[in-house]
């Protein structure tokens, strides 16, 4: 049988498959898992239901799609800015924004919440969540590399995962608690980095 994933698309199909996706990210932003049934998600992008199992597969195939695009919409406005940045500070401060324009948007907070439920109750979904995970070390590690070359690798490595548990603690923190001292463990965050960087003056002996 054909995966419908490796099927080839039309700019007529992609455009079908896009807004089934999106259709079901708005079901899960109002109601969560349970509000993405075949029939709603078709209704919703004013389409057929029969192209839920053309396009994915079925449901969970694109419950799975579902996964990876809220995946993306509600940390990927994190981790990229950090990836451009060009040290340390700057990504501070990149994520010290990304964390107001985060505080400011219930969407994204609601799709991250969800995406940590999904993963603790459907494998498929874990899977998923997990290859974005992933994906993120890797992304952040690449990055540390190039700003700690001196590093071993297994500390860029665990640093890395430090930092994406940073990034999912901060969502976790913000989705349970509106008062959060969100700004204070981002003060924080500046002052282990600092004390990481053997450039950085306050580190130097004044004697």
């Amino acid at each position: 049988m054909t995966n419908s994933g490796d099927r080839p698309r039309s700019a007529r199909s992609e455009r079908t498959r896009d807004a089934l996706i999106t259709a079901g990210i708005d079901l899960l932003a109002e109601g969560g898992w349970e509000a993405v049934t075949t029939r709603a998600a078709a209704a919703r992008a004013g389409s057929n239901a029969g192209l839920i199992h053309y396009h994915f597969g079925g449901l969970p195939g694109l419950r799975t799609a579902l996964a990876e695009r809220a995946s993306a919409d509600a940390i990927g406005p994190l981790i990229g800015p950090i990836l451009r940045s060009g040290d340390f500070d700057a990504a501070i401060s990149a994520l010290q924004d990304g964390i107001a324009g985060l505080v400011a948007d219930d969407r994204r907070i609601r799709l991250a919440t969800q995406l940590i439920a999904g993963a603790g109750q459907d494998p498929e979904l874990g899977a998923a969540f997990r290859q974005n995970l992933r994906g993120a070390r890797a992304a952040i590690a690449e990055w540390l590399g190039r700003q700690r070359p001196q590093w071993p690798a297994e500390r860029i490595t665990g640093a890395a995962a430090l930092i994406a548990a940073v990034l999912d603690g901060l969502l976790l923190h913000r989705a349970l608690d509106d008062d959060a001292p969100l700004d204070a463990a981002i003060a924080a965050l500046r002052g282990l980095a600092a004390s990481t960087d053997p450039d950085d003056p306050s580190r130097r002996s004044t004697s």
